[in-house]
């Protein structure tokens, strides 16, 4: 259970604590100096190389150099779109630990049938959302995207599309496009052929050695490969055109009417203290507060999302609602 009350100490016990002869420490400043946050770790549920990878690094970097926390660890727990990880933080002992998380968990958890669930995990916050790009290998026959999408409509498996973990944002927008071409649950279930990774390194090297027709991540995970000219950027999913793409159209664009992006945040253990969840809040506002962070953004073509505490876990909730819907509808759970 997530644990969000505020500590309220009652009248009585001021009272006592008053009347006592000898000099007591103050509750208030213990509370804030065993809360203090100077390490803090970061698990990346994740291989290296991917979105998940490059927020946790990110982060890292930042309150580091800002000077906002002293150490700032990273550990790469990957597997499952996540799910590993997540196992890993409903056994974490150090309330000062932050799990990066996103879309692609919500997914998984529900395709991988997870025992541990985000909604029993404490939400820090949303930090960043990023439009997803789909792409093919520089020298690809498909020139735009309703030649891919009709390809597959054509040839299903025969169509190798790969991107990250099973369920999650990548795996739900090539789903959504099959749905537009006009297939059914069964029948997307049937004809696409994902090819699902525990990290962004593994989706580049199949698109780039040609062992995957088309592939699906975000923005910031490929636009180094799609300027270099080593991959061929076909559309992006956002509702505009993105800053970092700007000559790529929308999908909606392209015929398809379907907008999704990909957001990602943290979460921290199961049941730590009011005071550590207000301290790891504090701690990440500070940092998204920072001009080191801003330029990060900029950076990496991230958009800014930021929002903590209860408003994040009202949205991470109707998130999983929705993306369980849509799920479903596509066929990828039952």
């Amino acid at each position: 259970m997530r644990r969000h009350s505020l500590v309220i100490v009652a009248a009585a016990t001021a009272l006592t604590l008053a009347a006592c002869s000898s000099p007591a420490a103050d509750p208030a400043t213990d509370s804030e100096a065993s809360t203090e946050i100077t390490d803090l770790s970061i698990i990346v549920p994740a291989e290296p190389g991917g979105g998940w990878d490059q927020t946790g690094r990110a982060m890292s970097e930042t309150l580091t150099a800002e000077g906002i926390v002293d150490s700032a660890p990273v550990t790469n727990i990957g597997g499952a779109g996540g799910t590993v990880g997540l196992a890993s933080l409903a056994n974490e002992k150090d309330p000062h630990t932050l799990m990066v998380t996103g879309l692609v968990m919500v997914g998984a958890v529900e395709t991988n049938a997870a025992q541990n669930r985000m909604e029993d995990t404490t939400p820090i916050a949303r930090l960043t959302e990023e439009a997803l790009v789909v792409v093919v290998p520089a020298d690809s026959k498909y020139k735009n995207l309703e030649d891919l999408v009709e390809d597959i409509v054509e040839n299903g498996q025969d169509v190798s599309v790969t991107g990250g973990s099973a369920g999650g944002a990548d795996h739900i927008l090539a789903g959504l496009l099959l749905e537009e071409a006009g297939l059914s649950g069964t029948e997307i279930a049937e004809s696409l052929n994902y090819i699902p990774n525990s990290g962004g390194g593994e989706a580049v090297n199949l698109i780039l050695g040609n062992n995957a027709a088309a592939g699906i991540s975000g923005i910031g995970e490929f636009v180094e490969h799609i300027e270099s000219g080593t991959m061929r950027a076909l559309a992006v999913s956002s509702a505009e055109p993105a800053e970092n793409l700007p000559d790529v159209p929308t999908i909606t664009d392209e015929g398809y009417d379907v907008t999704l992006t990909n957001w990602r945040g943290v979460l921290a253990p199961t049941d730590i203290s009011d005071a550590d969840r207000e301290a790891l809040i504090a701690t990440v506002t500070e940092l998204h507060d920072s001009g080191a962070w801003t330029e990060q953004l900029e950076t990496r073509g991230w958009a800014d999302a930021f929002l903590t505490g209860d408003e994040f876990e009202t949205y991470l909730d109707e998130n999983i609602t929705e993306v369980t819907t849509t799920l479903t509808n596509i066929g990828l759970v039952g």
